[in-house]
């Protein structure tokens, strides 16, 4: 699978699944435009990326700011044209039981991890319809299809995540425009290094396979969804998680 004159834009691609996901688009030959908040975290990956002969670039925007995604994504398709593939990858925690839970904290999750999509896809989706070609996918988490208690928040964005990419499936099909959803399980990632030794034995317990994931075994999924070979593949939740959650 090659991606040569395609244009791909990952959010959250910074570190973890965001940062292994923009590598590989970029190995394949895609020009990856890193999206985080964080200006230094997504210019060393457009760096490492173009000091190992890809096309890259950085953009540092805060993504639940939907005035700035507008901003940021009518310069980006005056820069390139169109933005090809879209993967809606940026995400936060702020974990806390339910009656302990600050509106803060709820709005902060909400904002980053699910109405962050929906600014990227509005604005970006038109000229993928326009053009008749398109790929966008949503990183959801097993957390959205079987919820997790001390995360409400998170669980529901990215439940909200999966509805959001069943309904934009069916508004694009008809422009060649595939919109798939992947659930991460227990990824090695900043997010899952801070768990506790015990917490993580515990986690193994419901992993079939009794190991946690890589980044990469999600980014090669993505990059399969993300490519010319998955054009009849639209609406579909793909849980890359060891085997929890059948």
């Amino acid at each position: 699978m090659t991606f040569n004159n395609r244009v791909a834009l990952v959010t959250g691609a910074g570190r973890g699944i965001g940062k292994a996901i923009a590598e590989e688009l970029g190995r394949s030959g895609a020009t990856v435009i890193c999206v985080s908040k964080n200006e230094a975290s997504c210019g060393a990956v457009a760096a490492a990326l173009q000091a190992a002969g890809g096309k890259a670039r950085a953009v540092a925007v805060d993504v639940s700011d939907g005035a700035a995604v507008a901003k940021a994504s009518a310069q980006l398709l005056a820069e390139f044209g169109n933005i090809d593939i879209l993967v809606n990858n940026a995400g936060i925690t702020r974990d806390g039981l339910l009656f302990r839970m600050s509106e803060d904290d709820w709005n902060a999750v909400i904002g980053t991890n699910l109405s962050s999509a929906f600014h990227w896809t509005k604005h970006l989706g038109r000229a993928m319809a326009q053009k008749r070609w398109g790929r966008i996918v949503n990183i959801s988490s097993v957390a959205g299809l079987a919820g997790n208690a001390g995360q409400a928040n998170y669980s529901a964005a990215k439940a909200g995540l999966i509805g959001f990419t069943k309904s934009i499936a069916k508004e694009f099909a008809r422009r060649s425009i595939t919109c798939n959803a992947v659930a991460p399980g227990f990824i090695k990632t900043d997010m899952t290094a801070v768990l506790s030794e015990e917490v993580t034995k515990a986690a193994l317990q419901f992993i079939p396979m009794q190991r946690l994931g890589e980044a990469a075994d999600v980014a090669h999924l993505v990059s399969f969804l993300c490519s010319e070979e998955s054009g009849y593949i639209t609406g579909q939740v793909f849980t890359v998680d060891g085997g929890m959650v059948m």
